[in-house]
């Protein structure tokens, strides 16, 4: 595979992932700028929250999980990577129990352990529980 492939598989990764909060916030705000009842709007409200949150805990995950990341220390704490693995399951039907603990880790182990639960997650499209650890 060449570097051009993988840039364009997670580039197409990314927006698949960011296509339906995105939009969501969109008819959110389409159904605001039509609606008259108080209660549809405050449904539009929260959809316009949650999706928003849902699209920032992703672009962040992502970020990290496959960003160049240059600016970071060398080494990370786990609690920033449990923090990011919290916010992407957060809505679904996937519980995520954390074993690794609160250590630092090199950047580079902490984008692997991110992948590693990013296939873990997307490996649970029904639901259940995603274990985390690392050594």
């Amino acid at each position: 595979m060449t570097d051009l492939t993988l840039a364009t598989l997670l580039s197409s990764r990314i927006c698949h992932d960011l296509i339906s909060p995105v939009s969501a916030v969109n008819n959110g705000l389409e159904i605001l700028a039509d609606e008259q009842d108080a209660e549809m709007k405050t449904m539009a409200m929260n959809l316009i929250r949650s999706s928003a949150a849902s699209a920032s805990a992703k672009l962040q995950f992502m970020r990290i999980c496959f960003g160049v990341a240059g600016s970071m220390a060398e080494n990370i704490p786990l609690d920033d990577a449990k923090e990011l693995a919290h916010a992407l399951t957060k809505g679904s039907a996937v519980t995520l129990d954390w074993r690794a603990g609160d250590v630092m880790l090199d950047k580079e182990a902490v984008k692997l352990l991110l992948n590693f639960i990013l296939i873990g997650f997307e490996a649970l499209p029904r639901g259940g529980t995603l274990h985390v650890g690392a050594r």
